[in-house]
């Protein structure tokens, strides 16, 4: 059993993340911003100045300063027309974001290309780009500028000018620990740029899943609110339509006998029906503490089952247990707990072969609800991550008793209700099979308060 769709998500073309987030055509704005790139490479390019300055003028290194201004002034001048051009004022497009790394570790090279190759120190800066990419670019523009950083880690390894060094001295690297940089630095540009770009990916989805989660609180609060309107409607209301059966009643006494005495007759009774109608609608909220805002939890179990009580393929139980000496609690009725302990009976019902049990177990200290199905239960790669936003194995529609999609957000947003109520939450299979989802609370944190 796994998470259950809540909420149907345009479709993206961002390579990492799921394809229910936000949809965003081929050219759209990434996430890396024009301010962003051209401070780190005014920074980067100052950096780069300074060693220079520091290597030749402080330890009297011997080094080619006129090919490495010509490479930082071609740095100085592209950076200039970025930030004058209407690039700079706009979100940057992730091809134009990719451009501008992939100059950057260019220009990076040909400054270690003159300056010794891997031999530098300061090579371990071509990782910075890399890292860059895979935090703020789709994969499609990630990979070429990672292995644009490879071949140039391979060039600056295989025959690079040599390394600035002191006046009638030689300095050169064995071949072998030459090798052994390049490797290194292959490694460290793979594993930062992989590593950023999964804590990226991870970190959008997460975020899409927290938005659709509140959209669907936000959607159970305007249902809860429609108790409110209506009693406000229902004092509004009351006064004209008090008015209307006043001179109905006027228009009745007076008219002659025949079609009109009736049709005035006929305003009186619908006005009357009417102010009944309103009357309830205003007593709503007034008794809703009794018979709304609390629910015994036998109540609750047979609200979350309902949906699936009828089922003619699944037998759907509900029971509650306690020990004797515990008086069983009435609890507040909460629409995102609610929708949450739906939303885990509907994966259960997807896939259960006869039968799902719902138990709701109490005591002096807690209150505890588990829905248990006789299914193949969960597979220990979607268990070890249940809870995740995008983990499913739903089937797919057609496949469906519900009819439902697998979108991976179920479970994320059921989880993410409940652990916000004060539960705890935790998935399992089973000792005989079939899947256990289990919540449990402290007694205070969802029980109503006793009735004065």
């Amino acid at each position: 059993m796994t998470a259950a769709p809540v909420a149907s998500v345009p479709a993206s073309d961002t390579p990492g993340v799921s394809p229910l987030q936000a949809g965003r055509p081929n050219a759209r704005p990434g996430r890396l911003r024009a301010r962003t790139l051209i401070t780190q490479r005014w920074l980067a390019l100052a950096g780069q100045t300074l060693a220079l300055i520091v290597a030749g003028q402080v330890f009297g290194l011997l080094v080619p300063y006129l090919a490495c201004v010509v490479v930082i002034g071609v740095g100085v001048w592209l950076n200039l027309l970025i930030s004058i051009s209407p690039m700079s004022r706009r979100p940057t497009l992730d091809w134009e974001a990719a451009a501008q790394l992939g100059f950057d570790i260019l220009q990076l090279s040909a400054l270690l290309f003159l300056t010794g190759g891997v031999a530098n120190p300061f090579c371990l800066l071509l990782i910075a780009p890399v890292t860059l990419a895979g935090a703020g670019l789709p994969l499609r523009y990630a990979v070429p500028l990672g292995l644009l950083a490879v071949a140039a880690v391979a060039v600056l390894a295989i025959h690079p000018m040599p390394l600035p060094w002191k006046p009638g001295e030689d300095f050169a690297l064995p071949t072998l620990y030459r090798a052994g940089l390049f490797c290194a630095l292959v490694v460290g540009i793979v594993f930062a740029g992989g590593y950023a770009y999964q804590v990226a990916s991870e970190a959008v989805r997460t975020e899409l899943a927290l938005n659709v989660t509140e959209t669907v609180l936000a959607r159970e609060q305007r249902l809860s609110a429609l108790g409110a309107l209506a009693a406000a409607a229902a004092h509004e209301l009351g006064t004209p339509l008090a008015t209307i059966a006043v001179v109905a009643k006027e228009m009745a006494r007076e008219a002659p006998e025949g079609p009109m005495r009736d049709d005035a007759w006929l305003l009186v009774t619908q006005a009357q029906r009417c102010r009944d109608i309103l009357r309830r609608l205003a007593e709503t909220p007034d008794t809703g503490d009794e018979m709304h805002e609390r629910m015994s939890l036998l109540q609750f179990v047979r609200e979350v089952v309902e949906p699936y009580a009828g089922a003619k393929d699944v037998r759907v139980e509900a029971v509650v247990t306690g020990p004797p000496d515990v008086a069983a609690p009435d609890l507040v009725r909460r629409p995102e707990v609610l929708h949450a302990m739906t939303s885990i009976v509907e994966n259960a019902f997807d896939f259960a072969r006869k039968e799902i049990l719902v138990t709701a177990r109490f005591d002096a200290e807690s209150i505890a609800v588990e829905v248990r199905d006789d299914g193949p239960g969960f597979s220990p790669q979607v268990l070890a991550k249940l809870g995740e936003p995008y983990v499913t194995s739903r089937p797919g529609a057609e496949g469906s008793r519900t009819g439902h999609v697998g979108m991976g957000l179920g479970f994320f947003i059921a989880k993410t209700l409940l652990e916000r109520t004060g539960a705890v939450v935790e998935f399992r299979n089973g000792r005989r099979g079939g899947a256990v989802v289990a919540a449990r609370w402290p007694r205070g944190r969802i029980e109503a308060p006793v009735a004065a």
